[in-house]
């Protein structure tokens, strides 16, 4: 296995993906979707899905926006590097993929990972973000030995059966989960396929990430969505980065950790009258 071998190919339809390499050598896929002459809009995943965990979103929000989403180094179609990642890595691939499409600013949507990532690019490239939206995510989880343990755990396993499962009750209610609707299988298939390596990576970036004081020097106007049954990134840390950044206005929904998969239509529809109203 290379240092740097592709992650997960043939879940992904070739024709519906770009590739550019970044300044380290890896290659990101990503897709864009909308008229090239709209405002940019960056989408960020969760850890452990791929840029598709937006299909719910695209269609609406394309008709208002350039929508740019990718595949993190480590998932989906992009290449996967060994070691620790870490939440400036990830956000240099945003800044490096908004160079390679000539974009200047965007806004930016992250949701659970993708909201460290948004945090770290307000604070850290604020000229290139206008308005932010940051969903079930925050600004720093722990203890640290929680994640080496996690990552000890993925990498000596035989496969990634029990690492989904985990996953996906942290994601979803009970009740969708036992129903075995189809967008949980769906998500199942997704981390059955997961590179350990790739999530392992990933693991290390959450680690060591902890913006809870440098937020408050985010300048972009915010929304944060919070789920109020969240169990991975809790209503109350959703509450601590709306208290802590500037002018950030907070929603909550009654939802898990997938905000935009158990309610999608309202989650757009918040989304889309925050980054609008700019425009009235």
């Amino acid at each position: 296995m290379t240092s740097a071998q592709r992650a997960n190919p043939s879940q992904e339809e070739p024709t519906s993906l770009s590739f550019f390499t970044t300044g380290d050598g890896i290659k990101i896929a990503y897709r864009t979707d909308g008229p090239a002459d709209l405002p940019a809009l960056v989408l960020a995943n969760s850890i452990a899905t791929t840029l598709h965990m937006w299909d719910d979103q695209v269609p609406e929000l394309s008709k208002h926006f350039r929508v740019i989403r990718y595949d993190y180094r480590g998932h989906g179609g992009s290449d996967v590097p060994a070691g620790a990642y870490s939440d400036g890595r990830l956000g240099r691939d945003v800044l490096e993929l908004m160079d390679h499409l000539g974009i200047e600013r965007t806004h930016f949507l992250g949701l659970s990972l993708g909201g460290f990532i948004g945090q770290w690019l307000a604070i850290h490239a604020p000229e290139r973000i206008d308005r932010l939206v940051l969903a079930n995510t925050a600004s720093h989880l722990g203890p640290a030995d929680y994640f080496d343990t996690a990552i000890r755990k993925v990498l000596a396993a035989e496969d990634m059966k029990d690492t989904a499962e985990g996953f996906l009750h942290n994601w979803f209610p009970l009740a969708m989960i036992e129903a075995n609707r189809p967008i949980v299988h769906r998500f199942r298939q997704d981390l059955l396929h997961t590179p350990r390596q790739g999530l392992a990576g990933l693991f290390a970036a959450v680690r060591d990430a902890d913006l809870r004081r440098t937020i408050a020097l985010i300048q972009s106007p915010t929304l944060v969505i919070g789920g109020k049954f969240d169990t991975v990134t809790s209503y109350a840390m959703s509450e601590a980065i709306a208290a802590g950044i500037p002018g950030a206005r907070l929603k909550g929904f009654p939802a898990v950790h997938l905000t935009n998969i158990e309610f999608p239509e309202e989650f757009t529809d918040e989304v889309l009258a925050f980054l609008k109203s700019d425009q009235a």
